[in-house]
């Protein structure tokens, strides 16, 4: 394995990690706005919060909606894995479900990385989004109000933990 002038190693995934969670795990945390407000039933999606960092390769929504609805989840970055606090979440972005059941929605809007990858197409870096050591990614859903744990997506993530 090569290495670098300063001796340093490249990142090495010491366990894999696949988390899903269901929307009866989770209801509204942010009515309209992307910021958390007030209580809110936000979710742990990975917890780093005592191991060295995790990095996720995908973010996905699986709609499971009989209405048609589509559904907005946030995704933030606290330190806290007790509960998401107003004055400890960072917003990091948001994915859309989709109106159609079963229809699989991928982030593509992740961070790019640094690590090396033939050139194929256009795609120049590999996109992932890391976790730092003692951080917390958690997710909400934007809701003006309750919704049916039948009709909400299931959310979902891979990675792995370094």
């Amino acid at each position: 394995m090569a290495t670098t002038a300063t001796n340093k190693q490249p990142l090495l995934v010491d366990r894999v990690l696949h988390n899903v969670l269901t929307s009866s795990q989770l209801t509204s945390g942010s009515d309209t706005s992307l910021n958390i407000e007030g209580t809110n039933e936000s979710s742990v999606l990975v917890d780093s919060s005592s191991d060295d960092g995790a990095i996720i390769e995908d973010l996905y929504v699986i709609s499971r909606t009989t209405s048609g609805t589509q559904y907005k989840i946030l995704f933030y970055l606290s330190s806290s894995s007790d509960y998401l606090r107003p004055s400890d979440a960072t917003y990091i972005g948001q994915l859309e479900s989709s109106a159609t059941s079963g229809e699989v929605t991928s982030s593509t809007a992740l961070p790019r990385i640094l690590a090396p990858m033939p050139h194929t197409g256009d795609e120049t870096q590999f996109r992932a989004l890391y976790i730092p050591k003692g951080r917390v990614l958690w997710c909400t859903l934007q809701s003006a109000g309750p919704i049916n744990s039948n009709d909400g997506p299931i959310i979902g993530c891979q990675g792995g933990f370094f």
